[in-house]
């Protein structure tokens, strides 16, 4: 894809327009948002792209472990040939008529010393911006994905409106993706603070629980064996908790006027494959009808929706995602 010095010309679209395009998504997860690529068991392929159009989504997050890319001191200039290999796949997208979201995932050290990577963290997000400023607008930048630990709620208000900045230069009416501290969690939006006079942002959560069903036998997770065998059963209690949550996040949004993407949702491998069919129909059908689009986690490792190896979909998750 050709650059040019100066942001697209491209007619920019109503955000909430932009979050209604969005619509039913996936994240290509574990891949470039791996320490290397590959290194986690799955790299990205240019056919993914035709099967998830296929298949009916809309729209693919792209994770990215930026900060694995880039140089150790100032300036903290990306390697051009990681930043080559990240173009690749947003065209490959591109071409397929999805939308892409340029997703900064997993600044793990920021997390717990700040103070030391808070500089290094806005230059990478210069260059990121600069990079696809020409780009369309049917490419979204997501700040970072989960803050927390030393990233509180102030600290992540600051320096998000800090990278934002930044961004904005280069990208004046691009979409830009924010989340809240907290990991993303539904009830921490309440304490995100956007600009009001910016209404190229869509807010974002993450949706994953109850945890002891989702994440049921993760490894990363401590303690989470004991809760293998757990269900959902899609009963009337389980599906009214998820309900004030959505409700919660709806309030925030009205109150706002702020369009919202729930970034990631998915149950882990370990559950049952009836129980995970039902819990994902159900968040996916919650979002939706709240006007809310949506990205699951992921596509073809732990949580996968397609078997990589078997070069097929996982039909009952498939089915609950796009009926």
């Amino acid at each position: 894809m050709s650059l040019s010095p100066t942001p697209t010309t491209q007619p920019v679209p109503d955000i909430f327009d932009t979050v209604r395009a969005l619509g039913r998504g996936v994240n290509l997860g574990n891949m470039l948002d791996a320490p290397t690529e590959g290194e986690w068991g799955v790299t990205i392929r240019e056919e993914y792209f035709d099967l998830i159009k296929q298949a009916g989504f809309n729209s693919a997050r792209i994770p990215i472990r930026w900060g694995a890319h880039a140089g150790k001191s100032a300036p903290y200039t990306i390697d051009p040939i990681f930043f080559a290999r990240v173009d690749q796949v947003i065209a490959w997208a591109l071409e397929r008529d999805l939308l892409v979201i340029v997703d900064f995932h997993h600044y793990l050290e920021m997390m717990t010393d700040l103070q030391a990577h808070q500089a290094r963290y806005l230059a990478l997000w210069q260059q990121i911006a600069e990079h696809y400023r020409a780009y369309p607008a049917t490419v979204l930048f997501e700040l970072l994905n989960e803050p927390n630990n030393q990233l509180n709620a102030a600290g992540w208000n600051q320096l998000s409106r800090q990278a934002l900045s930044l961004a904005r230069q280069s990208n004046p009416l691009r979409a830009v993706i924010i989340g809240s501290a907290g990991s993303n969690a539904y009830d921490q939006l309440a304490h995100l603070e956007l600009p009001e006079n910016d209404r190229h942002i869509l807010a974002t959560f993450h949706y994953y629980l109850p945890f002891e069903f989702t994440h049921q036998g993760a490894w990363w997770a401590a303690g989470m064996d004991k809760y293998l065998g757990t269900t959902w059963q899609a009963s009337e209690a389980e599906k009214a908790a998820v309900e004030a949550h959505f409700e919660q996040v709806a309030a925030w949004a009205k109150a706002h006027n702020r369009p919202v993407l729930v970034g990631e949702f998915g149950a882990y491998s370990k559950a049952g494959m009836d129980s995970r069919a039902r819990w994902t129909a159900h968040i996916a059908r919650s979002a939706e009808k709240r006007g809310f689009a949506w990205d699951y986690w992921e596509f073809c490792a732990d949580f996968g929706v397609y078997d990589p190896l078997a070069k097929e979909w996982c039909a009952a998750l498939l089915k609950a995602l796009i009926p």
